[in-house]
């Protein structure tokens, strides 16, 4: 277990995410590019967020959206050069903002040179830079998925998702003495591949990367159950980076925070995926059933059990993040009330570690139903859709022709857009700006707050915890469903709390040692608890 010190940026980070191609195209070709995001910067700022998440942005065929790597060192034409990023890092830190670029290292684009060259029936300096079996007629087993006759190697290339994603080779957890094609994790092709990621690291952080998010972090060694091995690999970078890099963050899709956060990751996402989805999905992706939905047919003990056991766990560490969503997720708005997403962006921007905010769900873009597949994301095609700046052509997004856009503008009259949601003070970009605003003012609600429940029944609403640090506590209560509720809670400590924000919430009073509050539909609350133990 690795518990360095924690960058210290990351306090007060909230980050914003950025898939690229969808964000603003400034040179008329329907897809986004980085003087883009350099044009949007402000916004970012604006929003408090300071720190940003760039999906792939990397040299790519994109038949999977650039998490088919063809060139690490080397930014996609189509969103510009690397001078071109260098500037984006620049102007980015200019204004406060942290950047983070999404590293996929467990596998490549076919199109890559060095499976190119390892495809190749002589033996070179690449021939173990991926998995290959000794012959085409052998079934790599062990439910590793196999492309068989593609090259003129006698062999079969293991494949980790799509067929043109060959797995890099990092070895096998206990090989197979009987499938010599299985290497250790010490073997020196393996530790040739392990040093090839160090590289490709320091080359990034060099030209101005503020840390990386890793895609499928926890699934590099193969034969891995416990993820051991793949943990001994990220305790590698972990203490390269702290010794080279100390503010250099690493965040991981793991899905595991007991797992990535011990393998010296800085932060983990509460996913739709892995081995805690049922704790994020309980929250906003279980249809009906999720808490934060109009029906109130929700079951916060879903999450608060898996979520306190972990976070006890972990919150020396490192941070398990909350996140609004992502480009693999529908979008978090999908079949929800608009007043019901305030709540569940107090809660994102409310809870411990350092949150993220997907592109557009600040505004409520919408998922868009029965897209063809873009670029390998078939259902997640509708979450990826152009960002929507304001009325008017292409929601401002670009001033190509229709026909030539990543992917089509929602259509409708009264589509969420930047520019209309901006003059309307109780717009959920405006509470998203006010909740990032008064994050940023209380300690208590940042990174580093302890967060404890104090009402969070079995299928019950509402849901009250308390974020504290030092004398500073603050009080939040959420009640995303449709119906009025009432609560009684025994909170003896609690003899005074001042109004930080609130939205239909009906009273709130602290009567012979019980804080009592009435919260009509979709309302919410914070308050500072015993203001005046603060120091002026």
């Amino acid at each position: 277990m690795i518990a360095g010190k924690m960058p210290s940026w990351l306090k007060k980070a909230v980050f914003y995410e950025i898939y690229p191609q969808s964000f603003l195209d400034t040179n008329k070709d329907g897809i986004g590019d980085i003087k883009g995001i350099i044009k949007k910067l402000h916004y970012i700022r604006s929003l408090g967020c300071n720190a940003i998440w760039l999906n792939p942005c990397f040299e790519s065929p994109f038949q999977d959206a650039g998490y088919d790597i063809s060139d690490f060192y080397k930014v996609a034409h189509r969103y510009g050069t690397n001078k071109d990023l260098k500037n984006l890092f620049y102007r980015a830190k200019k204004q406060g903002i942290r950047i983070i670029l999404d590293l996929v290292l467990g596998h490549t684009s076919t199109e890559h040179p060095w499976f190119k060259a390892s495809c190749s029936a002589k033996k070179n300096f690449y021939s173990n830079r991926y998995i290959w079996t000794n012959s085409v007629w052998e079934d790599a087993g062990g439910g590793l998925k196999s492309i068989q006759g593609y090259a003129e190697r006698d062999g079969n290339y293991i494949t980790n998702f799509f067929h043109f994603q060959p797995a890099l080779n990092y070895g096998f957890t206990n090989p197979d003495p009987k499938r010599s094609w299985q290497l250790s994790t010490k073997h020196p092709d393996v530790v040739r591949t392990k040093e090839e990621i160090k590289k490709i690291m320091r080359f990034w952080l060099d030209m101005g990367a503020s840390g990386f998010r890793v895609d499928l972090a926890g699934l590099l060694v193969k034969n891995d159950p416990d993820y051991e091995a793949t943990m001994v690999f990220w305790q590698e970078i972990r203490r390269m980076l702290d010794k080279e890099y100390p503010e250099a963050v690493l965040v991981s899709e793991w899905g595991n925070p007991l797992k990535s956060l011990s393998a010296g990751f800085h932060m983990d996402f509460t996913l739709h995926g892995g081995d805690f989805s049922d704790m994020y999905n309980s929250l906003f992706r279980k249809g009906e059933q999720s808490f934060f939905h109009e029906k109130g047919a929700g079951n916060i003990k879903k999450f608060i059990q898996p979520f306190t056991a972990c976070y006890e766990n972990t919150k020396k560490i490192g941070y398990i993040s909350f996140v609004s969503g992502n480009h693999d997720m529908l979008r978090l708005s999908y079949r929800k009330n608009r007043r019901t997403l305030k709540s569940a962006f107090v809660l994102i921007l409310s809870m411990p570690g350092a949150p993220y905010i997907y592109y557009g769900d600040e505004i409520g873009m919408n998922y868009q139903e029965q897209l063809v597949s873009k670029e390998g994301g078939y259902e997640r095609t509708g979450s990826r859709t152009p960002m929507q700046w304001k009325k008017g052509k292409n929601a401002g997004f670009s001033q190509a022709q229709a026909k030539k856009l990543y992917l089509p503008i929602e259509k409708g009259k009264y589509i969420p857009n930047v520019e209309s949601q901006e003059k309307d003070p109780d717009s959920l970009l405006n509470t998203v700006r006010k909740l990032i605003r008064i994050r940023q003012q209380y300690p208590a609600l940042q990174a580093d707050g302890d967060f404890s429940v104090l009402y969070a029944e079995e299928n019950k609403y509402p849901f009250v915890y308390v974020r504290s640090m030092g004398n500073e506590r603050i009080l939040v209560a959420l009640n995303p469903s449709g119906m009025n509720k009432t609560v009684s809670i025994k909170a003896s400590d609690i003899k005074e709390i001042s109004l930080i924000l609130q939205d239909n919430v009906q009273s709130i009073e602290i009567k012979k040692g019980m804080l009592n509050i009435k919260m009509k539909k979709f309302s919410f609350g914070l308050w500072c608890i015993n203001p005046q133990t603060l120091k002026k």
